[in-house]
């Protein structure tokens, strides 16, 4: 009759420490709704990453662009394409103004990286009297390209409304520029 008492006693003790083996793994985990919140108020997911990529890409070019532009406004001898670079540089700075407007809304940051840009920049710089349209003309051509496919590649891959307005904004005035330097360039050959 004893036995009977020990083995409850053992069973119960064995019970209580199972108990309390789940009661203390249970507290150590964090509220799963809790744990959610934390992991989206962190995680980035592809679509941010893609429109991070494109505010700061879309803004080192314009910058560019803008840059290059007021070289070409002092340097080019030629009125028509000082006119095609002032309009490229009010162009490019109504862009970079929205781009800007847009990214601090949503909190980005928008960093210069843009070595490459800095090379043509002094070529541009660099390039003679002589040479000095057509290298312009060409890194126009090439930039403004290189804007367009961003701008085309962010329509295809965001839902966001912001920058969708912006793309209809803009993308058919980049066509423009880019078919009246392609113009221009043809008749300086």
């Amino acid at each position: 009759m004893k036995i009977i008492p020990l083995l409850k006693a053992a069973y119960f003790r064995v019970f209580c420490l199972i108990v309390l083996v789940l009661c203390i793994t249970s507290c150590r985990k964090i509220n799963p709704i809790e744990n959610t919140l934390k992991n989206q108020a962190f995680a980035k997911n592809d679509r941010e990453e893609t429109e991070v990529f494109f505010f700061i890409s879309t803004a080192n070019i314009s910058k560019s662009i803008i840059s290059k532009s007021q070289i070409a406004q002092q340097k080019s001898s030629d009125v028509i394409v000082q006119e095609l670079s002032k309009r490229i540089e009010v162009q490019e700075s109504q862009l970079l103004e929205a781009i800007t407007k847009m990214a601090t809304s949503k909190l980005i940051v928008i960093t210069e990286i843009n070595a490459t840009h800095k090379r043509d920049l002094y070529n541009l710089i660099d390039a003679n009297n002589n040479d000095f349209n057509t290298i312009y003309l060409d890194t126009m051509t090439e930039a403004i390209c290189d804007q367009i496919e961003l701008l085309e590649t962010i329509s295809r891959e965001t839902n966001d409304k912001q920058i969708l307005e912006l793309v209809l904004r803009f993308l058919p005035e980049q066509y423009k520029l880019l078919r009246e330097t392609e113009r221009i360039k043809k008749q300086n050959e």
